[in-house]
């Protein structure tokens, strides 16, 4: 029986590998950034830690912006990461 490889994904928060089932993706289509819980939506995507430390180091790093090289405005990023807060996991 051959074991099934586990995708894994780098967070953009705080740089680890985890499994890509452990992670909220954001994705960015054609200049327009949404949070993508199915983890199937077009365009470039970037992974977070379902962790408020990673969240907001992101954020800090301006991660987002960084990865998707794109002008996002402040308000655009205080809706993702608004809305990504309710993805949030509750203790680990």
């Amino acid at each position: 029986m051959k074991n099934k490889k586990v995708p894994m994904r780098r967070c953009v928060g705080c740089m680890e590998s985890k499994e890509k089932s452990r992670m909220i993706r954001v994705a960015c289509y054609e200049g327009k950034v949404s949070v993508d819980p199915t983890g199937k939506a077009k365009g470039r995507g970037v992974y977070l830690c379902r962790d408020r430390e990673c969240m907001e180091k992101a954020k800090k790093k301006r991660a987002l912006q960084r990865n998707f090289e794109a002008e996002i405005t402040q308000e655009e990023i205080n809706e993702i990461f608004q809305e990504l807060s309710k993805y949030e996991e509750k203790g680990d």
